[in-house]
């Protein structure tokens, strides 16, 4: 399918405690790139925090759009997500998108505190997350949300973002591309993780989904991390 959407590059950047990520987030603005991703596994001793590497970027850059390539939702709450990057947003002037993930080396996530989900459980944080991030967005107050994993009680939101922030999932199984098809505004695989063709398998369940849900298929974002630039390199 011809999406309708034009084409964007990014980079794809590893968050090693050095310099270097800022250096190449500057080569990167500067080239004319379009996105820049940085991965979050915090449980990774050489790497710097996703969130704040991300505001460094955004604050050394003036064009490109920064987002985390995708955070590690059980180690991150999706009320406070809500609040980094609708801060970000209108810090950076609109150039923030959230790239979100269920998780998957558990272990490592256990060894942090975090929690150790079933694939069914992870779907389900993954919804209630998308839920919860757009309702404290709203600028509503008092909000409730019913959520399985993650709810509501009475929250007030705020800050409104600058831009309507993207949801963009990284995921690879039906459950997940389902509701990317039903929910989500992007998908976000990596080549290391399927092979090419998976890639059209993948877009047809989204497709389908969306569909399903009376939603327009193009008017879901599809991001390929084909690879990525390493800086201690």
């Amino acid at each position: 399918m011809d999406y309708g959407q034009p084409v964007r590059f990014g980079v794809f950047i590893t968050p090693v405690a050095t310099e270097q990520p800022l250096e190449l987030a500057r080569i990167a603005d500067g080239l004319g790139f379009d996105v820049l991703g940085v991965q979050d596994h915090p449980y990774q001793r050489r790497f710097f925090d996703t969130w704040t590497l991300l505001t460094a970027m955004a604050m050394h850059t003036e064009h490109i759009t920064v987002f985390p390539d995708v955070v590690n939702l059980p180690l991150r709450p999706p009320a406070m997500l809500a609040k980094a990057a609708a801060t970000l947003d209108i810090l950076s002037g609109g150039r923030v998108e959230l790239g979100l993930g269920a998780g998957g080396f558990w272990d490592a996530i256990k060894a942090y505190g975090g929690p150790v989900r079933t694939p069914g459980e992870s779907v389900s944080a993954v919804e209630d997350a998308i839920q919860v991030i757009r309702l404290l967005w709203s600028g509503q107050h008092g909000i409730r949300f019913d959520g399985k994993l993650y709810p509501l009680a009475g929250a007030h939101s705020g800050p409104v973002p600058k831009h309507p922030i993207g949801i963009w999932i990284g995921g690879y199984k039906p459950r997940m591309l389902s509701l990317i098809g039903r929910l989500a505004d992007g998908w976000v695989p990596s080549l290391g993780y399927l092979k090419p063709p998976d890639l059209l398998e993948g877009n047809r369940r989204i497709d389908e989904a969306a569909t399903a849900a009376g939603r327009d298929p193009r008017s879901i974002r599809r991001v390929l991390n084909a690879g990525f630039v390493d800086a201690e390199t």
